[in-house]
């Protein structure tokens, strides 16, 4: 045969794509496939074996339907894609979860299934229900709770609770992961597929759980109502209430059911009961609502009856995959246990051990810190040895130091002895010449005031005498032939022997007055320069013991000097003006 020929007998495919609750799959399907040729490929390309639970859905024209089992999958009404989209979804609910569902990967997509549901609000939850559903939903994925590993915020990112529960309580996004983390950290110890059970458990309670709504009327009143499918039962409902319904009609209790275009009717087992027929808005909503009706009542029937080889077969697989989960269980809790019991033998060994080397450490460091010392001390020791000998050397020029100052102070104090000795003989001489300045003045006052008598009689010898002339003259003008000339010139005689001794009086006066004043001014100039050798001597020994407690009292007999200088000049100057 030839390769042209192979290919020709190849089949025509086309391209499907199944998204289930946690991955997307795609297949080649040949354009004879029946929708349970495909439906069989997706549950074993999942290892599902519990098949008749779910269905293929797909959505056309607004309105979702599933795809019929024993019809082509391309002569159904399905969305012209490529490739075609399906959803593998769960159709039917068990109405005991624990017991009607064995497989592990049938209760993980029930799981993911309910709890998308609930946090979209397809099914009612109290918000404390969302709250322990959320810690089981936690516990599930991330296992048991270790307050090490789960810091706060590792919740952030995790969509657990329902909007409306979000909206209904002012609470922060910390306040909710706390509120779960709480009862999260209770679940300590439950594995992953528990967790999963437990939620679902939870959520089997819930009203809205399992229920298909339908919007229908009755056909007397045109009340709008929804009718409600589930495992137990058809359910009907006001259109503000899902969750009593306002009548309700058990698989067990219901004869037939069948629709006519619009119209559908419930025939109760009990013959005497009433009809009940409805209308919907569609002839597809009746098909579906039918067909959703002949799944829930065969399960129903199914449950009731002996178990068949393969569930009998599947729920041994269950038991014994429990049992032996359990016993893993148990086994990974010991594992557990002792590897925690390792784990705190490990730290404290090496507890211990972090000890033991911290200890060795610090002995360490105290031996080398013991050398450190031993080396600083022996440094120490020797700086020491030296430090004692300079001392000894400073002790020894100190007391050199001190024999010096000894002397020089001895020098101090005679040198200030003979000092004050010489300042008491200045200050003496300064007195008796002040005194004697003061004898010598009133000795001028005196003498001023015997030149001004002297003068005074010159000025009144004088006057005598010029009037003694002029009454000689007038005598001789008026007796010019008659002129007792003895008389006149004994007269004179005497007028010029006593006008001579005045005379010779004053000059030796004033000689002997011009004669003291020179001596005393000559003294004084002596003085002065004695005074002046000793204000230098002073100073020069105010500049060496200037660090001594001497140079107040230096400056105090330079002060004294000073003054004594002073007055000496006063009383020269009275002198010089006299």
């Amino acid at each position: 045969m030839s390769i042209r020929g192979l290919k020709k007998k190849q089949p025509k495919t086309f391209k499907v794509k199944v998204i289930t609750m946690d991955a997307e799959m795609e297949f080649s399907c040949e354009m004879k496939w029946k929708g349970k040729d495909l439906f069989d490929l997706v549950c074993r390309a999942l290892g599902l074996r519990e098949t008749w639970f779910f269905g293929l859905q797909y959505t056309i024209k607004g309105m979702y339907t599933w795809l019929k089992m024993d019809k082509k999958v391309l002569d159904q009404e399905i969305p012209k894609e490529d490739p075609v989209s399906f959803q593998f979804l769960a159709k039917f609910y068990p109405e005991k979860v624990e017991e009607e569902l064995l497989q592990e990967i049938t209760q993980h997509l029930f799981f993911l299934q309910v709890k998308k549901q609930i946090l979209d609000e397809e099914i009612y939850c109290s918000p404390e229900a969302t709250v322990l559903l959320a810690s089981y939903a936690v516990q599930a994925k991330y296992g048991d709770y270790d307050p090490n590993f789960h810091e706060p915020g590792f919740l952030a990112q995790e969509e657990l609770l329902p909007k409306r529960v979000l909206r209904q309580y002012q609470m922060t996004a910390d306040m909710w992961e706390e509120k779960i983390s709480a009862w999260y950290a209770e679940h300590r110890g439950i594995a992953r597929d528990e967790a999963k059970m437990n939620y679902l458990k939870i959520a089997q309670d819930l009203e809205m759980y399992g229920v298909n709504y339908f919007p229908i009327a009755q056909n007397k009143s045109d009340t709008d109502l929804l009718l409600g499918v589930d495992a137990k039962g058809i359910h009907v409902y006001s259109i503000n209430n899902r969750f009593s319904p306002n009548k309700s009609f058990e698989w067990s209790g219901i004869r037939n059911i069948s629709y006519s275009e619009k119209e559908l009717t419930i025939k109760p087992l009990d013959k005497k009961a009433e009809v009940f027929k409805f209308f919907s808005s569609q002839l597809k909503v009746n098909k579906l609502i039918l067909q959703l009706c002949i799944g829930n009542h065969d399960l129903f029937m199914r449950r009731r009856k002996v178990d068949s080889i393969e569930i009998q077969q599947m729920k041994a697989q269950a038991r014994e995959e429990k049992a032996r989960k359990k016993m893993e269980t148990q086994r990974l809790a010991r594992e557990k246990q002792l590897r925690e019991e390792a784990e705190r033998a490990k730290e404290e060994l090496e507890r211990r051990l972090f000890q033991m080397e911290d200890e060795a450490r610090q002995a360490n460091e105290a031996l080398l810190r013991s050398q450190e010392t031993a080396e600083l001390l022996a440094e120490k020791a020797q700086i020491a040895e030296e430090e004692a000998k300079l001392l000894a050397q400073n002790a020894a020029e100190a007391e050199q130091e001190r024999q010096r100052l000894e002397i020089t102070a001895l020098k101090t104090k005679e040198e200030k002895r003979l000092m004050e000795q010489k300042m008491r003989e200045t200050e003496l001489i300064a007195v008796k010449l002040v005194k004697e300045s003061d004898r010598r003045a009133k000795e001028a006052e005196h003498l001023k005031q015997d030149l001004h008598e002297a003068r005074e009689a010159e000025r009144k010898a004088k006057q005598k005498l010029l009037d003694v002339t002029k009454l000689n003259y007038f005598h001789v003008a008026r007796y010019p032939h008659h002129s007792p000339a003895d008389t006149r010139d004994v007269n004179f005689d005497k007028g010029c022997v006593k006008m001579d001794l005045k005379d010779v009086d004053l000059k030796r006066l004033s000689f002997e007055i011009e004669r003291e004043r020179l001596d005393y001014l000559e003294k004084s100039k002596k003085f002065e320069d004695r005074l002046k050798e000793l204000k230098s001597e002073i100073q020069a020994l105010k500049l060496e013991e200037k660090q001594t407690g001497l140079y107040s009292h230096w400056s105090e007999v330079l002060g004294s000097l000073d003054r004594s200088i002073g007055n000496v000049q006063q009383h020269d100057s009275d002198v010089i003006y006299i």
